[in-house]
């Protein structure tokens, strides 16, 4: 099968799932560096599971976001709030537009390197929070991609409509190693267990049968 996707590769569960998934497809993952609480621990697991998989690894800096952007996740983590990742407080970690940006240059890498489509793991659990993984964002920016390039680069984005304990389903049958991911929104040496994302982490893990790997501090 060709190599014709770039991935955007988080560090987290689903993206990290998604690489694996389709490693036969994938020519190139991107990681970006926005200056998130969580994005250098983030960050070493997807170098990592690359470095498994065999598949070429670059990391775009993105400082510009947390200079001018506005969201807890470009603060610290002491504004990161607790509670499930469906709350109304969990708006607050909204960073704006950052998937249409992410999406918007790595079609630009994308088409420089040859590559038709760009892989996203946004999934069904980020539609009530995060206006752009929904299904009419996704489909919007591949039209805007593909119109604009000359290769009609795509996004090709699987798990839009599945739930984060379906991700961790693929990933069980898969054998992805847990262990080498991370979700915690307040990015410390181990797991809160209280922010939306840590909830979120173990119910999926459960939901799939899987034996938490994940080190928590609650």
């Amino acid at each position: 099968m060709k190599r014709d996707a770039a991935i955007i590769l988080s560090g987290g569960m689903d993206s990290c799932t998604m690489l694996h998934e389709f490693k036969d497809e994938i020519a190139l993952a991107i990681t970006f560096d926005y200056g998130s609480t969580q994005n250098g621990r983030e960050r070493l697991c997807a170098m990592e599971q690359c470095k498994l998989l065999g598949i070429k690894h670059i990391v775009i800096r993105l400082d510009f976001m947390k200079q001018y952007f506005k969201s807890a996740l470009l603060e610290d983590a002491d504004a990161i709030p607790e509670g499930n990742y469906d709350d109304e407080n969990m708006k607050s970690t909204v960073v704006p537009f950052r998937n249409g940006i992410m999406l918007a240059i790595a079609a630009g890498v994308a088409e420089s390197n040859g590559l038709r489509r760009v892989m996203i793991a946004n999934h069904a659990g980020d539609h009530a929070i995060y206006p752009d993984c929904q299904p009419a964002f996704i489909h919007a920016m591949s039209g805007a991609m593909s119109a604009g390039t000359y290769e009609h680069v795509e996004v090709y984005a699987p798990y839009t409509n599945i739930s984060k304990a379906d991700i961790a389903r693929h990933g069980k049958a898969l054998g992805v190693d847990y262990g080498l991911t991370y979700s915690c929104y307040k990015g410390g040496p181990r797991h809160c267990g209280k922010c939306g994302t840590c909830r979120e982490r173990r119910e999926a893990l459960s939901a799939a049968g899987i034996d938490d790997p994940t080190t928590y501090e609650n």
